[in-house]
């Protein structure tokens, strides 16, 4: 049987959920902003719904976040780069 997911049951999609919930961390908006966010794209949902979501999903996308960033083989971009100065006299003699 396959796991359940922490999604089932909602009204919602898990997308709209997620979407609010970053709306919420990451622009610092209050749960009233999120709700007339969603209303503009014609998303019926109470403030209290997106408290709930935020409380009880924030957890879980942290640590899906944490596991990915530990497990990604690397997390960040090395670049190095090198130069080579060719030095040639302009119009003269060698």
């Amino acid at each position: 049987m396959p796991a359940e997911s922490a999604f089932a049951g909602f009204r919602f999609p898990p997308e709209v959920i997620v979407v609010a919930i970053r709306w919420y961390l990451r622009f610092n908006l209050s749960y009233r902003d999120v709700e007339e966010l969603l209303v503009e794209r014609a998303v019926e949902v109470d403030h209290v719904t997106v408290f709930r979501w935020v409380q009880r999903f924030t957890p879980l996308l942290a640590d899906a976040a944490r596991f990915a960033l530990s497990h990604a083989k690397t997390p960040f971009l090395a670049v190095t780069c090198s130069f080579a100065v060719v030095v040639r006299p302009l119009g003269g003699t060698r």
